[in-house]
């Protein structure tokens, strides 16, 4: 690993006086969030008697909530929402049952992300696979073909959340050999989110449970997925290898700055503001736009707008040679114009 440049180490040092949380805005962005969506499910289960079609158009609201109650849950992951680190954790691991989520386990992958994001000998838990052009035209047919399966879009945003948040978060997978931690983590929030379970079913009956609440997961799941994608999986990111990584270049260089419209920034609490929040990640969601304020030049770093986020989509291989990521297509043109 090699120092990152002098003035991205004075960056992220700049940025540390914006780290202290706010309890008291903590609360209030909690309550924002999670009053509404009660709010907007009690309507939607209302509103199933008078024709699931108006049901359906009340479930994208309260995904979005959903989702940004997991941006709370994911700032307490890194001890940045609240000021204490039992009220960071306490707040979680609740937030985690309503996002299918075991906080615990999640936190311990996620930090592993920032600790090698960007970093080709370090890719693993807590990131989209990615693999360079090399590796892939070295991997047999089948694996080719799964590879490009996992990265076909119905999959990444569609099956593949679905299976993240509802089947694999119900067990530690990654480190089930790790002791008892995440096994207490991922069975404590599995009780927890079945006694949440139940008691809705016989609250509100077990076919409207579903109708009301399977969609808003679905839907949440792929989002959020797409936000994560969009983060890191842009044309000109960031990969090295062990040797020549750094962790501000990294941050500053292997995260976009989704640049959304202002609903979705507060949907999605900040975090398309990626690259700052990789910089220094104990900065809370509600300060990163007086990042931006107070600093405009890091506005432009790894700027993304909402339209050119779509394009990002055919972008699956990276390629070392041209440092940056490429299509499927343009890997085997390269392949054919080689001698």
């Amino acid at each position: 690993m090699t120092q990152g440049t002098p003035e991205n180490r004075a960056t992220a040092q700049l940025l540390a006086r914006y780290r202290k949380p706010d309890s008291a805005r903590g609360v209030l962005e909690l309550v924002i969030t999670a009053v509404p969506l009660c709010v907007i499910w009690t309507l939607i289960w209302v509103a199933l008697d008078h024709g699931y079609w108006l049901a359906l158009l009340l479930e994208v609201p309260a995904a979005g909530l959903l989702v940004r109650l997991f941006m709370i849950q994911h700032d307490c992951g890194h001890g940045s929402f609240f000021r204490g680190r039992v009220a960071n954790d306490w707040v979680g691991r609740a937030i985690g049952v309503m996002t299918l989520t075991p906080y615990d386990y999640w936190r311990h992958n996620h930090a592993r992300h920032h600790a090698n994001s960007g970093n080709l000998d370090h890719r693993g838990l807590g990131d989209i696979d990615t693999l360079t052009v090399r590796e892939f035209r070295g991997q047999s047919r089948w694996r080719r073909t799964l590879y490009r399966l996992y990265r076909h879009p119905i999959v990444m945003f569609g099956v593949g959340p679905t299976y993240l948040f509802i089947l694999k978060h119900r067990l530690p997978i990654g480190i089930m050999r790790s002791g008892w931690k995440p096994w207490l983590s991922t069975m404590g929030t599995n009780v927890a989110i079945g006694v949440l379970v139940a008691a809705m079913i016989r609250l509100v009956g077990y076919g409207p449970f579903l109708l009301v609440h399977l969609p808003i997961v679905v839907l949440a799941a792929s989002i959020g997925v797409w936000l994560f994608y969009v983060q890191h999986q842009f044309e000109h990111t960031y990969w090295s290898h062990d040797e020549t990584w750094n962790f501000h270049d990294a941050a500053l260089y292997g995260s976009s700055h989704y640049q959304l419209p202002a609903v979705l920034r507060w949907f999605t609490a900040n975090i398309g503001v990626h690259h700052i929040h990789h910089l220094c990640s104990r900065i809370p969601c509600y300060r990163l736009p007086d990042v931006l304020r107070d600093h405009p030049q890091l506005a432009g770093r790894g700027r993304i707008t909402l339209l050119q986020s779509l394009r990002t989509v055919r972008l699956t291989l990276w390629d070392e040679e041209r440092l940056r990521l490429v299509s499927f297509g343009e890997a085997a043109s390269a392949s054919t114009a080689r001698p």
